[in-house]
């Protein structure tokens, strides 16, 4: 079952909404440094808090403000700043008397979205990171370019001034590689994840080159599923395991269209960390796999 250990989102409950990723690219991202995600989480309580009070639904605040219903959600859940001049129109709306306007100053950016910030705070001090993917290159093997295509390929499209900052947060994750003390970190990958041109052949040739230099890392080891596997235990999709700190405790962190979660209970824990293993037992061997990632660079 799904763990306690949750993203909350403004009302303490699990809603779905769809990350990632990890290495997904997504809208409603914390846009420059600083506080971001915890104010982004306050401010869309409190204006949550008021909008009830004053007894305004979503549709209704959205509608003055020029705002969706899914996009008031959105910030009511820490998932989205509020731009323009939404904070002063709803501060003077649902009659908070200037305290919206207060704690959107607190609201900077981090450049990912708030509901990230729990998993990335896991990630930067993992033990072990194991990652499953099987439609892109994964976001720590990344490069600004393929990052880019990533987050201009959002459906809904990314604010602009959002782009940028988020490519910058996603590049500065990679720096975990060379940590002290070295984590390790492992990847399966399916063929299809290193063959998919997202932002031009030019753009997915120098990505697969950074992909194979990290694969001569010491903590890093990459490998590929062939396509003519007969059996395959990753058909439910991508996940990331994660080792905690000194290794006391193990996390999964799942993400897709139906939402994110953390699984951190067993038998849960154990039986994808048990499909991890049988994934790399089924997966070429670490030096097929480089070879195979040269071989598809050669041929773009």
């Amino acid at each position: 079952m799904r763990s306690a250990w949750w993203p909350r989102c403004t009302c303490d409950q699990r809603h779905s909404v769809d990350v990632a990723d990890c290495a997904r690219g997504r809208p409603g991202v914390n846009t420059g440094k600083g506080k971001g995600s915890g104010a982004a989480k306050a401010f869309g309580r409190l204006l949550r808090f008021y909008r009830e009070r004053a007894k305004v639904s979503m549709e209704r605040l959205g509608a003055e403000t020029s705002y969706s219903k899914s996009q008031v959600a959105m910030i009511e859940r820490g998932e989205r700043k509020a731009k323009g001049d939404f904070v002063a129109i709803s501060d003077a709306f649902l009659g908070a008397q200037g305290a919206l306007l207060e704690v959107a100053e607190e609201v900077t950016a981090s450049g990912v979205a708030a509901w990230f910030e729990d998993y990335l705070e896991e990630e930067k001090k993992a033990a072990g990171i194991h990652w499953y993917e099987n439609h892109l290159v994964p976001g720590l093997l990344q490069t600004p370019d393929y990052a880019r295509a990533v987050f201009e390929s959002a459906v809904p499209a990314m604010d602009a001034d959002e782009i940028e900052p988020s490519i910058t947060a996603r590049i500065e994750r990679q720096a975990l590689f060379f940590r002290t003390p070295s984590p390790v970190v492992t990847f399966v990958l399916e063929k299809a994840a290193l063959t998919k041109p997202l932002g031009g052949k030019g753009v997915l040739r120098k990505c697969l080159a950074y992909v194979r230099e990290c694969a001569d890392l010491r903590n890093v080891r990459i490998q590929v599923m062939p396509e003519d596997r007969e059996t395959h235990a990753g058909l439910n999709g991508p996940f990331i395991l994660l080792e905690t700190e000194n290794r006391k405790s193990q996390l999964v962190y799942v993400e897709g269209q139906g939402g994110r979660y953390f699984l951190s209970e067993q038998p849960d824990v154990g039986d994808t960390f048990a499909r991890y293993s049988e994934l790399r037992a089924q997966a070429l061997t670490p030096e097929d796999s480089a070879r195979l990632i040269e071989q598809v660079a050669r041929s773009l």
